[in-house]
């Protein structure tokens, strides 16, 4: 989990080398608990969330205080569910650790409750693309319990997923056959933790 990436001007994630944007889903509502340095330590706002071969990505409609995004590394999120409740709205919950600095002890930061609510329309393409990403970076990938930079070293298959992926009429997720920024576009970072000036990739 890292608080407030860096945004494209158009509002979307700015990329890192080798991250392919799968789907945008708008309208959602987003839930994370235990954030430090926010009132409660919750937030609950709508927005839009972005999903890659690398993480998934909610930006807020409008900024909560300092709050205007969080990025959530798939390699670091677990107990995640899907849960379909009889007079609620379809959700995706579950905990993502923080991104932590090079040589921090990870034992001292806990995991982030989170749940995503899919409340304008369903869920049959973002879900089973979810799930798909996370079980090929879980194949391929084990999580490092010191990692400091939780990018894939292999790149999930994101365009094979999207070619063959179901399109549910009443999901209004938006599939990305074409990447918004192009690969060797000098605004795509190489890293987390690094400041942006030092992360940019210059080909």
């Amino acid at each position: 989990m890292a608080l407030n990436p860096q945004l494209h001007p158009s509002g979307f994630p700015l990329p890192f080398v080798n991250e392919v944007l799968a789907l945008a889903r708008d309208g959602v509502e987003f839930q994370v608990e235990k954030l430090p340095d926010v009132p409660s330590g919750k937030i609950v706002t709508k927005g839009t969330i972005y999903l890659s071969n690398i993480r998934l990505v909610f930006v807020a409609r409008q900024p909560v205080g300092n709050f205007f995004a969080f990025d959530m590394p798939l390699m670091f999120i677990h107990e995640e569910s899907f849960n379909q409740p009889i007079f609620f709205c379809n959700n995706l919950s579950g905990k993502v650790h923080p991104v932590i600095q090079e040589g921090a002890n990870p034992a001292l930061y806990a995991p982030y409750p989170f749940k995503i609510l899919f409340k304008e329309g369903g869920v049959g393409t973002f879900i089973p693309i979810f799930f798909g990403l996370l079980r090929s970076i879980r194949a391929t990938e084990s999580m490092r319990a010191a990692a400091q930079n939780p990018i894939p070293e292999t790149q999930a298959p994101v365009d094979d997923m999207i070619r063959h992926a179901y399109i549910d009429p009443n999901d209004p997720t938006r599939l990305y056959l074409q990447q918004p920024l192009e690969p060797e576009s000098e605004l795509r970072r190489r890293h987390y933790n690094a400041p942006i000036e030092q992360q940019v990739s210059h080909y």
